[in-house]
């Protein structure tokens, strides 16, 4: 079963809008999320196939828009809604995920009875590996963590470093996208949001406390995230296990659009460890 861009209406919040795939067995299946990072989206490139690898290794598979991640219920393709974009920040992404464990978890859903409740794996890439880790230092009901093309630090990206005095001045700041040619907004607000959530929002105190197994993945040939990067994520946290791929770039060799009816040879390595490492015990 694949059951494309389900809507969860949240009180005051804006909707997230997210992918199942799963076999319909009536039978619990462990749960994996995957939370896709900045200027990303569920249906990126290649990220179709993959959810399919893992609904053919019997995992219920979920994958999600941040709900500021500039998407919209009508098009959660690209990034129609700047203003949201602009209005994203790491606690909302928290709070996403949250919500999302939550109702899945929950009598709410209605796919329940698909979903074994003790086994949960988060997977997060890029930016999303950051928001990944926190949340699994969070939350005793993460079973086990991947991190894939991981950053190690918020406080050292762009989006948290530059000229604060005119970013604050001006309340808002640019980046191009240099595939829809958008000029994405970053307001202000993104700054004092971590400025005022700075301890929990420290990747390396919260891999410190993770205690679940933790797989951290990386290309070696990531010009996006260098790969110490991810050595570093392996030293906040001396149990988890270091994967690094060889010849992969950022995105384990796809792209956006994916034309293609298989995986990179790369992304699927990394999908076959993951699921080696979820069905382990």
């Amino acid at each position: 079963m694949i059951n494309k861009n389900n809507v969860l209406q949240r009180i005051d919040s804006k909707p997230i809008v997210w992918d199942a795939f799963y076999n319909k067995t009536d039978k619990p299946k462990p749960l994996v999320i995957f939370c896709h990072g900045y200027k990303g989206f569920k249906d990126w490139g290649s990220w179709d196939l993959m959810a399919n690898a893992f609904k053919n290794a019997n995992l219920f598979f979920v994958k999600f828009n941040f709900s500021h991640n500039g998407g919209t219920v009508e098009n959660p393709i690209d990034f129609p809604d700047l203003e949201a974009f602009g209005n994203n920040n790491y606690s909302k992404e928290l709070k996403d995920l949250d919500d999302m464990i939550d109702f899945l978890l929950s009598n709410s859903n209605t796919l329940k009875r698909e979903i074994n409740p003790n086994s949960v794996t988060v997977i997060g890439h890029s930016r999303g590996g950051g928001i990944t880790s926190i949340k699994a230092s969070e939350d005793s009901r993460i079973t086990k963590l991947i991190t894939l093309a991981s950053v190690s630090s918020f406080g050292k990206r762009t989006s948290t470093t530059g000229n604060l005095e005119q970013w604050k001045k001006d309340g808002v700041k640019y980046v191009l996208n240099g595939r829809t040619k958008q000029q994405m907004p970053h307001f202000y607000q993104f700054y004092e949001d971590f400025i005022t959530n700075e301890t929990r929002l420290n990747i390396e105190k919260a891999a410190n406390k993770i205690t679940i197994p933790h797989l951290i993945i990386h290309g070696l040939e990531d010009t996006s995230i260098d790969v110490e990067e991810a050595k570093k994520l392996h030293s906040y946290n001396k149990n988890s296990e270091l994967f690094l791929v060889e010849k992969a770039n950022h995105v384990f060799n796809s792209k956006h659009p994916w034309t293609e009816n298989t995986l990179p040879h790369e992304l699927d390595i990394v999908i076959k460890k993951s699921i080696d490492f979820i069905l382990t015990l």
